[in-house]
């Protein structure tokens, strides 16, 4: 009878837990080493080349033409969509894709980022050529200064070298997020020298919850006679009528000018409850000074006033007179929430 197979010793579940954390520690302090590496470039050597590369993109007539391929060429797509919405018209052409026809997308009053961490690829030297012909500035964003393509481009992004994360330093993994890194950097230094606003910004992203977070308090607002309010001196058995038929939990209170003086709402009931709040008036019960929001400030920074102050309602004031009233179950239905 033959002798059985020794048993192979099975790790357990926590250490292949432990093993997997530290993997990830590991590639994200390799990752971090490269950020970090580009901001130091970026005192030093990289610092003219950035400031000329952002230049050539800022004066363009035409658009940033954003090009690569393998990792190299996703990173680009991410950069132009970036680019793109930040105030920089740009797109991603396909290295190999413009030898057949895309080379026709890109004018003379462009300019081009050719991302390559070699420098070498062989199917973007028509795009260069293409380039050269027309007089059609060129940023290269690479690691290897020597390379064919730092050489030939107008102006060279020349990356600091990296070790990958990959253990065998082969899958592109630092470098490819150095490369983002550096895309990321030279659109919002764009943004910011543009003047690139909120309100610039959410003409550019009217859909999903970021345009939801666009949109302005008077786009959610109720106005008009859904707004609860009644004058100095009302009798609480009337404001509560009010509440109850307006249904936002609240009353605004307003002096003989319009101006808003207080509010009444189901908190300031619970602390002055007991026999006489039904005769006392709205100047004895309400809240002074209440939080207000003017209509012309973007819904994310009246969610964040909600939020932070733990108040489920504001009133919508222009120049000292309530015009509406925000619920957060508004932001709700607006997807801002």
């Amino acid at each position: 009878m033959a002798n059985p197979k020794p048993l192979m010793a099975k790790s357990s579940g926590t250490e292949t837990a432990d093993a997997a954390v530290q993997s990830a520690l590991r590639t994200l302090d390799a990752e971090g080493g490269g950020i970090a590496a580009i901001a130091a470039a970026l005192q030093s050597d990289l610092r003219t080349p950035f400031i000329a590369a952002a230049d050539l993109i800022k004066n363009a007539k035409g658009r940033l033409i954003v090009t690569g391929l393998g990792k190299s060429g996703h990173i680009g797509r991410k950069i132009a969509a970036t680019f793109a919405s930040t105030g920089t018209p740009a797109f991603f052409v396909h290295a190999a894709e413009a030898s057949h026809g895309d080379l026709g997308m890109i004018t003379a009053d462009d300019v081009i980022l050719a991302l390559s961490w070699s420098g070498e690829q062989p199917e973007m030297k028509n795009l260069i050529s293409y380039a050269v012909r027309f007089r059609i500035a060129v940023i290269a964003m690479t690691a290897e200064r020597e390379s064919s393509l730092a050489k030939a481009a107008d102006v060279a992004l020349t990356l600091p070298k990296a070790r990958e994360a990959c253990p065998h330093n082969l899958a592109p993994t630092t470098s490819s997020l150095m490369m983002l890194a550096l895309g990321d950097a030279l659109a919002i230094a764009l943004l910011e020298g543009r003047g690139f606003t909120s309100i610039d910004f959410s003409v550019l992203h009217p859909g999903g919850k970021l345009g939801a977070l666009l949109k302005y308090t008077r786009d959610l607002m109720h106005s008009g006679d859904a707004v609860p309010l009644k004058p100095l001196g009302t009798k609480m058995s009337e404001a509560l009528v009010e509440m109850t038929s307006k249904g936002f939990g609240c009353v605004g209170i307003v002096d003989v000018r319009g101006h808003l003086a207080g509010i009444v709402t189901d908190g300031d009931l619970r602390r002055h409850m007991g026999p006489d709040l039904m005769t006392a008036t709205v100047d004895e019960v309400m809240t002074r000074n209440p939080k207000t929001i003017d209509r012309d400030v973007l819904a994310g920074e009246a969610l964040e006033i909600l939020n932070s102050s733990k108040i489920t309602t504001l009133i919508v004031t222009d120049a000292g007179k309530p015009v509406g009233i925000v619920h957060l179950h508004d932001f709700l239905r607006a997807g801002v929430a």
